[in-house]
């Protein structure tokens, strides 16, 4: 397993993808997109999975982009460019539209595309040694609408701007300063931070969670697009579950309640 460039297992009810390229400081080829996108259509349907973490093995980096020693053989001209975005784009959108919470936990190098998939996560936490960047007016690429978009709804349009200017990199303190990452701790003790979070997550009602996941995709929508007939069917549903039973028998029984996600 530890061969394959990415792989993807279950730790009880936490799912893990890890990108597994760590020469390249997890650099992502089109081979590795696809299975990335396999992988998280995998988690989607087992109802067991409760959240899902996204890393980088070996420590130097979380995803450092796109392999530019593939360029010449998958982004050699626009042609092939537009097929090499159509995959990548299915890779960030399904993590992106992904029903369940979804965590960044970064180490090293988060540069180009790792922060753009970094982006697409709800939540990210970082090692003290982490670095953020978005080297594209260095390269002399195009860096699209939605990877933009994105990322100025996390740190703002200016800071958003000031990456993309000045290709420049950030600290792991100063993503937490701007809201980029939601934590940081010493490198060896970044699993406890991230296990404590989808420990609390793995505990919670799951109706009501992807209630509050799909409430937030909404309000990222132009208003005339949001569609909140369907997340009032979605509150709903919480109210006639067995796990809203559950949680007001355990309130009132002081204990922890045990949820089933129906």
């Amino acid at each position: 397993m530890q061969e394959q460039r990415i792989y993807g297992g279950r730790d009880g009810a936490v799912g893990h993808v890890v990108f597994n390229n760590p020469a390249k400081r997890n650099a992502v080829s089109l081979d590795m997109w696809d299975g990335f996108v396999g992988i998280l259509q995998d988690f989607a349907k087992d109802p067991e999975i409760r959240c899902v973490v996204v890393s980088g093995a070996g420590g130097k980096a979380f995803v450092s982009g796109a392999d530019i020693s593939k360029f010449e053989s998958e982004r050699a001209n626009a042609e092939a460019q537009v097929r090499y975005d159509a995959i990548s784009k299915q890779g960030y959108e399904s993590l992106y539209e992904f029903p369940k919470p979804t965590i960044a936990k970064i180490t090293g190098y988060c540069i180009g595309g790792g922060m753009n998939l970094a982006a697409c996560c709800d939540l990210r936490y970082c090692s003290d040694g982490a670095r953020f960047g978005v080297p594209a007016a260095r390269l002399g690429l195009g860096y699209g609408f939605m990877r933009i978009e994105r990322l100025s709804r996390i740190v703002g349009l200016p800071r958003a701007m000031e990456f993309l200017f000045t290709a420049r990199q950030y600290t792991a303190q100063e993503a937490y300063a701007m809201g980029l990452v939601q934590g940081v701790a010493p490198e060896a003790d970044l699993d406890a931070m991230v296990a404590g979070i989808t420990g609390a997550i793995a505990e919670n009602a799951p109706l009501t969670i992807a209630l509050a996941k799909a409430a937030a995709r909404e309000i990222a929508k132009p208003e005339s697009q949001q569609d909140h007939s369907r997340l009032a069917k979605m509150a709903e549903a919480c109210f006639d579950s067995d796990d809203y039973k559950e949680g007001r028998r355990a309130f009132m029984e002081k204990r922890k309640p045990a949820f089933k996600g129906r």
